[in-house]
């Protein structure tokens, strides 16, 4: 493989040395940007542009070309797995993803199989050979999946939920029900992450969108006992370096400690947690990733740079922080402001690396 020109962010995943805190967003390729939504015209729709090689390689390479970011992540979504498992994804306009079937039932989940991340979920691995090419060492390539628990939220609810009623009443009602399922899909994330890897995958990430949803307890039971299980699974050597492996619950400020015990090299913080009192909860255990509030991005260049020197304030000196959003970067956010972010981080982070 190509030698890594830029490994700033892998080195700060491993709390090596690093001479300014490196930086990417969540969602950086996304409808913020004029280029992506020409794209996705081209395609036709989401799902087409994930499945077309070549265009999710073009999205994913379009935010480098505009901002002096340290990683690339696949352009996919987390849903691919429960599709591939036959339930049928589709995106409603304004209304955001839906399955043609469910798996609510003890009876459907046992039907259920885990799929072939080379045949069923080839196309996402296309797109891992197809970017890692393209990006020609420039940056890291950081691959994905879904939490198991927010998967099943999506399963077992048919698609997105305020409330989660469906999948709270079977966590409680039929707890082995929800248990196959999670484990079902604990598998299925950990051969879909391993074959990212194989394709040339350089990080891993983990996203536990609705973890904060959960009870104290349920959280630990039915949430974090199965990304445990998947990064006890993980390659975490390829290409001679190791793969770093990030856990993002968002709404997960209360279980850091835990998290930070399962194994993985670093915890994603969403906004509600201060970045300097997560970094003395967990000590030396794991880097961070965060962590920003999207809806700053909305604010003058000037404020945007205030609230980078405060979170790079509160972090503090050394390595170990990778700067990111709280979450995704928001649809409406002038480009232009996304990239007052990613400049403000680069030059104001360097005197925390002396």
């Amino acid at each position: 493989m190509t030698e890594l020109k830029n490994d700033r962010y892998l080195r700060a995943l491993l709390k090596e040395p690093v001479d300014r805190t490196p930086v990417w967003m969540m969602r950086q390729a996304g409808r913020y940007l004029p280029e992506y939504r020409a794209t996705r015209a081209q395609a036709g729709d989401f799902m087409s542009l994930c499945k077309n090689a070549e265009l999710a390689c073009e999205v994913t390479l379009q935010p480098l070309r505009r901002y002096d970011l340290d990683a690339a992540i696949l352009f996919s979504d987390i849903l691919t797995i429960p599709d591939a498992m036959g339930l049928g994804l589709y995106f409603e306009a304004g209304e955001g993803p839906k399955f043609t079937e469910t798996a609510d039932s003890m009876a459907k989940i046992q039907k259920l199989a885990v799929p072939d991340p080379e045949l069923e979920l080839g196309y996402v691995m296309n797109a891992v050979r197809t970017i890692r090419k393209e990006l020609n060492g420039e940056v890291p390539l950081i691959g994905f999946s879904g939490s198991p628990w927010t998967l099943a939220t999506y399963m077992v609810e048919g698609g997105s939920s305020k409330t989660f009623e469906k999948i709270k009443r079977m966590m409680y009602a039929e707890p082995q029900a929800l248990h196959l399922l999670l484990d079902k899909l604990a598998d299925s994330v950990t051969s879909y992450l391993n074959a990212q890897v194989a394709a040339g995958a350089q990080s891993l990430m983990i996203f536990d969108s609705w973890g904060g949803a959960l009870s104290h307890s349920a959280y630990r039971e039915f949430s974090l006992r199965y990304m445990q299980k998947i990064v006890d699974g993980l390659t975490r050597f390829a290409d001679g370096r190791k793969v770093p492996v990030t856990l993002f619950t968002k709404g997960g400020g209360l279980w850091l400690e835990a998290m930070a015990e399962t194994g993985c090299d670093a915890l994603g913080l969403d906004w509600t947690v201060d970045i300097g009192d997560a970094r003395r909860r967990v000590g030396d255990k794991v880097a961070l990733q965060g962590n920003m509030d999207p809806s700053m991005l909305y604010a003058s260049p000037e404020r945007i740079e205030q609230e980078v020197e405060s979170i790079l304030a509160s972090y503090g000196q050394g390595t170990g922080h990778v700067f990111n959003l709280g979450h995704g970067i928001h649809q409406h956010v002038d480009p232009e402001h996304a990239g007052a972010f990613i400049k403000a981080v680069n030059e104001r982070s360097v005197k925390y690396h002396k």
